[in-house]
Order: structure tokens, then sequence, then C-alpha cells
């Protein structure tokens, strides 16, 4: 009886054996199939292979390439046909609209195209186009175009917390929503976790339309967890719009204990740009709350602005059939011809923009990186470190920033071309999260943000190779660990 009740066992035992074989081989294959890039492929495969049970369910939750099955898409928000015509008139007849710009403009040409195809980004040229240093800088500015709302206010960020910032933002927005102006305010679940229920609970009594981005609740947590939206939008009224990287929380005005000083940088638009800022947040407004905006809202017409700055505003996530913003990055590095300026708070390109990086400097253009000496994220900040070796040796200049957290995303090419929004250079924000980038084509505006360049850099370290080649091999040994997660996180 024993034997027939052991027999019994090792049959079960062998059966579920062999199921979680071919599970292993079924998820394997799905991972292949994939075709993502081949490091990225066998990182999630040794991971399945090499961690019982919980290897594929990380990869269930964290893995899987949306952007090729759709969490959801444009096309249903949007009039796409309509756009592909507006953007295929505008690619027509560009030569014609660059006319009278100057010729480092027309140099860049390739970079609007590729954007017109890409992305449907239409190319506006009225603009106006302002600075914003720090959340010192950035939030006064925001409270007084909220305070002067007339018809509309559409906010969303990744990270929303209900400390004293957070606070003093809803109490603004409660305030208006009382007074009749429409508030609506996209949220990210995960990034603003710290929401308190009973805030949002407020807000939406007083008027407030509010809604999670892609909520995360027990027991439905869904393998959309790893895709957030990390856009930072604030329109108002049609008449001025703000995007980078400051988030609402107290640390972004008065630094991080551990770290110091929040350094970031942000954009105030106002002119043509804020309509394609605007729409982006539309789309999200439909994702969230199922409501289609129309023209019939109460949009008032946009301030006419005399100053020519052309500007594309570039969203790049999930919904997207391009990695958008990452092929604007890697054909701005690959084409420099005289210097390409970077500052990002978090470094783990993929192979194309690593090698499009080392290139251009082996090329003999003058290629500068800043990271940050300090960072919110040790494993981040350690993988970060993994690449400045092979980048030096290929004459890279590469600045550790030393006044606190270096939280600023942009990119400055060749005096004319920049870039400003909330996309790191790594993997997350190139190929999952949900972004928002300016893309700026104006030589004053170059000219104000290589003097931003130049003050971070004062602010910096310059990394010394022979010294950096001596660091301790703790260190080497903690990037290299690092690094193995660079394609996973």
């Amino acid at each position: 009886m024993t034997g027939t009740i052991e027999a019994g066992f090792s049959f079960i035992q062998l059966i579920l054996t062999g199921l979680y074989i071919l599970t292993i081989l079924f998820v394997c294959f799905m991972i292949i199939f994939e075709n993502r890039a081949p490091v990225k492929t066998l990182s999630w495969v040794m991971v399945v292979l090499l961690i019982p049970v919980a290897g594929i369910a990380f990869y269930l939750i964290f893995g899987q390439n949306y952007r090729k099955q759709k969490i959801f898409s444009r096309k249903s928000v949007l009039d796409m046909e309509q756009l592909s015509k507006i953007a295929a008139i505008q690619f027509k007849t560009l030569p014609d609209r660059l006319i009278t710009a100057s010729e480092k403009v027309k140099e860049k040409e390739h970079l609007i195209r590729l954007m017109l195809n890409n992305n449907k980004s239409f190319l506006t040229e009225f603009n106006r186009v302002d600075i914003l240093i720090d959340g010192v800088e950035t939030f006064p500015s925001m409270f007084s175009a909220i305070a002067e709302a007339k018809s509309f206010i559409n906010i969303e960020f990744y990270r929303f917390e209900s400390d004293i910032l957070g606070m003093k933002f809803c109490d603004a927005l409660m305030q208006k929503a009382r007074e009749g102006v429409k508030v609506r305010v996209i949220f990210d679940d995960v990034g603003s976790w710290n929401l308190s229920k009973k805030v949002v609970r407020k807000m939406w009594e007083a008027g407030v339309e509010i809604f999670p981005f892609m909520p995360v609740r027990f027991p439905w947590l869904t393998n959309k967890i790893n895709y957030r939206n990390h856009r930072k939008i604030l329109v108002v009224d049609g008449v001025k719009g703000y995007l980078g990287g400051l988030n609402i929380a107290d640390k972004y005005l008065m630094g991080h204990r551990e770290i110091g000083n929040w350094r970031d940088t942000h954009l105030l638009i106002q002119g043509e740009a804020v309509a394609s800022l605007n729409n982006v947040f539309m789309v999200d407004w439909y994702f969230v709350s199922d409501i289609l905006l129309t023209q019939t809202d109460p949009y008032p017409q946009e301030s006419k602005i005399s100053d020519r700055c052309w500007v594309q505003i570039a969203s790049s996530g999930p919904d997207s059939d391009w990695a958008n913003i990452m092929q604007v990055y890697f054909s701005a590095i690959a084409t420099a011809r005289k210097y390409i300026y970077l500052c990002t708070p978090y470094f783990s390109p993929d192979e194309t923009i690593l090698n499009a990086l080392l290139t251009a400097s082996l090329s003999g253009v003058d290629v500068r990186l800043i990271l940050p000496g300090k960072s919110d994220s040790p494993v981040a900040y350690w993988n970060t470190r993994s690449y400045i070796e092979e980048m030096m040796e290929a004459g890279i200049k590469v600045y550790l920033y030393n006044d606190g957290f270096n939280h600023s995303k942009y990119l400055l090419v060749d005096d004319v071309f920049t870039s400003v929004g909330s996309a790191n250079v790594d993997m997350r924000s190139f190929d999952m999260n949900f972004e928002i980038a300016a893309m700026i084509y104006n030589e004053d505006f170059a000219y104000r943000l290589l003097k931003v360049f130049n003050n971070d850099v004062a602010r910096s370290i310059e990394i010394n190779p022979d010294q950096w080649s001596r660091r301790k091999r703790t260190e080497k040994y903690r990037e290299s660990l690092a690094r193995i997660l660079g394609p996973l996180y």
C-alpha cells in the first residue's frame, strides 16, 4: 500500500516537473520571438532559467514588450488618418517652411523629418520657450499660471504626493475648480503611491476630475505594472505649457536629506507648441477616463506669439510604434558635427545610443556628459558608473555633479538642436515608460541652455581617467553587478 502511494506521488511529481519544464521552454520561446536586442533577450532567458518559478513570474510582471503588443493605441483616440495627412504635407513642404530659417536649423532638417514620420509630431514655428531652473523658479511660475486660469487646467505627473508642496497644488486646483475652471489631473499610480486617497476624494468633491494612470491593485496585480507614465505636463488655457524633469513633492523643492539639493530643469512654452503638448494629455486622459476631449470644450484661442522658435513635441511609450525619443537622440548624436552635451540622472543606454556616443567622440566630435555624483537610486548609480571607463577611453569628457543631485534631462547639439523633457538616457525611458520631450531648433535657446550646461559643469568634478582606472576593486564589482540589471529595470 505504501509503495503504491509513493509511486503515485512520484508520478504526480514527474508530471509537475514536466509541466514546469514545458512552461519554462514556452516562456523562453516567447522571449526569443519578441526579437528584442540580443543582450536583453539573453538577460531575460537567464532569469527564467536560473530562478525557479520566481523568474517566470518576474518576466510576466516586468518583462513583456508592450510596444509591440500595445497597451492601448492612439489610433482609437486621434484621427490618425488626418494626422498622417497633415504630417505628410509638412514633410513635403518643409524646405519652403524653412526658407527663412538659419543655416544651422536647416542642417537639422533630417531630425524634423524623423519626428514627422515616427511620431506625427507637427513642426510649430511661433513659440516662446523659457528655461526654469529648479523648483525655486518652476513651482512659483506654475502657481501663477494656475491662478490666472480661466478655462481649463490639464495636469499630469509621475509623482504627486500629499506633502506640503503637494497640498499647496491640491488647494490651488480645488480653488480653481470651485471657480468653474475645468480641472483635470492624471497621476501615475505607482509613482504617486504616497498620494492620500482621502486627498483624492476631497479633490473630487471640490470638482477636480482626477484619475490614476494604470492602477495597480492586489490581487489584480497585472503585468503592466512595469509600464509607467513618467510624463510631467501642465497646460493652462491652451496658452501656457510646462514640461521637464520636476514632479510634485517636497524633495523637488526642498531637496533630499541624504543627497542634498535637488537640481532640475523645466520649460515654460507659450505659442503653437502648447496645442501639441495638450494633445498628448488628451490621449492620456481618454486612456484613464474613457472621456474623449474634443474641440467642443471651451478652449480659448491660443495666444499669438511673434517669436520664431521651431519646436516639436515628442511623446514616446508603449502606445507608439517606434521608440520616438530614442530615435531622435540617436540621429542627433550620430549626425553631430561640432559637439554633443548631455545631462542625465540615470545613464543605462542600449548599444545603439552607447555606440553613437562612442563613435561621435572617436570621429572628433566634442562629447561631454554630466552624470550624478550622488543619486536617489543605488542600483541606477552603480549601473551608470559602469559605462564611464569605456566612454573616457573614447575621449568623452565625463563630469560628476557634486552639488546635490542633478535630475535634469537635456541634450544640446551643435549650437542649434536641444531637447528637454522627462526622458532619461536609459532603457526604461526609451522603451517602457510614457515620456514627453520638447525638440527645439533655435540658436538663441541653444545658447541659453549652453549656459545652463556650463553652470552645471562648474558645480561638477571632471573625472580623471588615470585616477578612475585605479578606483577600488569593490567599486568595480558593484558596477558590474548593477550593469547586469540594466536591461531588466
